[in-house]
C-alpha cells in the first residue's frame, strides 16, 4: 500500500496535527513540503488540492482532503485498531464525551492559546514581526479561565474524554507544543493536573517523535 501523503512543512501547526494522528495509528505517509516563499501554495496544483490554498492538504489514493481535523478523523477511521480507537465510535457515550471535547479545543481552547503563540513565538520567529504585548494580555487572561476548567475537568481523569487517551488530547497537541516554546510556558505551572496530562501525552512515542522533529526543523 502506498503511503498516504500530507502537504505541508511538518513545522506547521496544523500539518503537525495530522501527523500525530498517523504515528498514533502507525500508517505509512510522506510529508510534501512546500515553499511558501515562492507560493507554492497558491499554485493551480496545490489549489486543485486545497481550493482555499491553505495546508494542509492530504491525498489517499483518489482521496483527496484538506481541514486538518477532517483529515485525522478519515486517518483515525480508516486505521482504526484495537491498539488506536482515538474516535471511540463503538461506543455512543464514549464517543460523544470525545466530540464535546474535541469541539472544546476547536471553539474556546484554541482561540485563547493561538494568539499567543503567534505573538510570541510564530511572528518574531519566522515573520519577523515584533510581539503585540496588548495581544498576548488579552490572550493570556482568556487562556487562564480555559485552564480553569480543564484544571477541575482533569482532577479525577487522566485524559480529557475520561481514562483512555483520544482525539480530544490529540488536538491539544501542535497549539501546546508551540505554546512552551513561548515566554508564558510557566503558566502551565499554576494548573498542576493540566500539567500532568501534559506531560503525560509528551511521554508518548507520537508526540515525543514530532516534538523532537519539530524542534529541529526550527533550529535548522
Amino acid at each position: 500500500m502506498a503511503p498516504v501523503k500530507v502537504f505541508g512543512p511538518a513545522m506547521s501547526t496544523n500539518v503537525a496535527r495530522v501527523l500525530v494522528c498517523l504515528e498514533e495509528v502507525g500508517a505509512d505517509y510522506d510529508v510534501v513540503s512546500m515553499d511558501f516563499q515562492a507560493k507554492e501554495h497558491k499554485s493551480p496544483e496545490h489549489l486543485a488540492r486545497n481550493p482555499f490554498g491553505q495546508i494542509p492538504a492530504f491525498q489517499d489514493g483518489d482521496v483527496v482532503l484538506f481541514e486538518s481535523r477532517a483529515i485525522c478523523k478519515y486517518v483515525l477511521r480508516k486505521y482504526k485498531s484495537a491498539e488506536a480507537d482515538l474516535l471511540r465510535e463503538g461506543d455512543l457515550k464514549d464517543a460523544a464525551v470525545v466530540d464535546v471535547w474535541t469541539e472544546v479545543e476547536a471553539h474556546t481552547y484554541h482561540p485563547a492559546i493561538s494568539p499567543i503563540v503567534y505573538e510570541c513565538f510564530i511572528n518574531p520567529t519566522f515573520r519577523g514581526i515584533p510581539t503585540n504585548e496588548k495581544v498576548v494580555e488579552e490572550a493570556l487572561e482568556k487562556l487562564k479561565k480555559v485552564l480553569d476548567v480543564y484544571e477541575a475537568r482533569l482532577a479525577d481523569r487522566e485524559y480529557l474524554a475520561g481514562d483512555f487517551f483520544s482525539f480530544a488530547d490529540v488536538n491539544h497537541f501542535p497549539y501546546t507544543f508551540a505554546f512552551m516554546a513561548t515566554p508564558h510556558a510557566s503558566l502551565f505551572d499554576s494548573y498542576p493536573n493540566v500539567k500532568a496530562w501534559w506531560e503525560r501525552l509528551m511521554a508518548r512515542p507520537s508526540m515525543s517523535k514530532l516534538g523532537a522533529n519539530i524542534a529541529a526543523a526550527i533550529k535548522a
